[in-house]
């Protein structure tokens, strides 16, 4: 089931209200089994509009959520734009206008500012999060980026996230940092890989912006198979999605 998030270890502030869904509580049938809310994986369309609508329902959304055709770009729309959207991202200041990102692996980063007048939603694959989503986001804020608050929803974990040298070396070409977030790993063919935090490169490009308050659900979606949808995991699955709006 969905549930808006009340975390009494998370700061969240008055009038935000955010949301991470999981896979159970809907129609949709095997392999999208249950609560599908992605009309791109090849899921029966009205199963999943009748997803959305549950959960609209569910969490007693404002208003319908701007859905996005994610690209794994750098992206940021403005949400009060009721077209769909080629992006990765949206940000709105109005109320009850409600932000939202799809993922089954990738990272949904959920932003706000901490009197609670604007909100985004950022799907953070590993490429968006290399060349800049994060950073994209925070720039549409009008508050400065340490008066911003950060929630990193389920991903993929750092016993999960095998990735190539490429990789490694486009997040470092960044920053050299970036290192520390990967680490040596000899795959099933006995092949040199890297096991990447995703997580925590986030947390430290957050870190390199100025946003000092970063709060974790630190689930992996690829070992919690009845909770989440992964990716990497299945191959031909649903997607979660990740909400976050204003309301007083």
């Amino acid at each position: 089931m969905t549930a808006k998030i009340e975390n009494p270890a998370w700061f969240i502030p008055s009038g935000v209200n955010l949301a991470f869904s999981t896979r159970k509580g809907g129609c949709s049938l095997p392999p999208f089994s249950s609560l599908n809310l992605g009309l791109h994986v090849g899921d029966d369309p009205q199963k999943v509009l009748a997803n959305r609508q549950h959960i609209e329902k569910q969490l007693s959304l404002p208003a319908k959520p701007a859905w996005l055709e994610q690209i794994h770009s750098i992206d940021v729309i403005d949400a009060d734009n009721t077209q769909v959207h080629h992006a990765d991202g949206s940000y709105t200041r109005s109320l009850d206008q409600v932000c939202v990102v799809m993922t089954a692996d990738c990272l949904p980063v959920l932003l706000c500012d901490e009197q609670g007048t604007e909100v985004a939603a950022v799907h953070a694959g590993w490429r968006g999060l290399c060349d800049g989503i994060i950073e994209a986001a925070v720039h549409k804020f009008a508050h400065q980026p340490s008066e911003l608050v950060a929630y990193l929803g389920p991903s993929i974990g750092p016993n999960a996230f095998e990735v190539g040298s490429e990789v490694k070396a486009q997040f470092e070409a960044k920053h050299p940092q970036a290192a520390k977030f990967f680490t040596a790993h000899i795959d099933a063919n006995g092949q040199a890989k890297f096991l990447a935090d995703i997580q925590g490169l986030a947390e430290f490009r957050l870190a390199l912006l100025g946003v000092k308050r970063v709060f974790k659900d630190q689930r992996c979606t690829v070992a919690d198979e009845s909770h989440f949808f992964s990716y990497r995991r299945d191959g031909i699955t649903g997607r979660m999605a990740s909400f976050i709006w204003l309301n007083r």
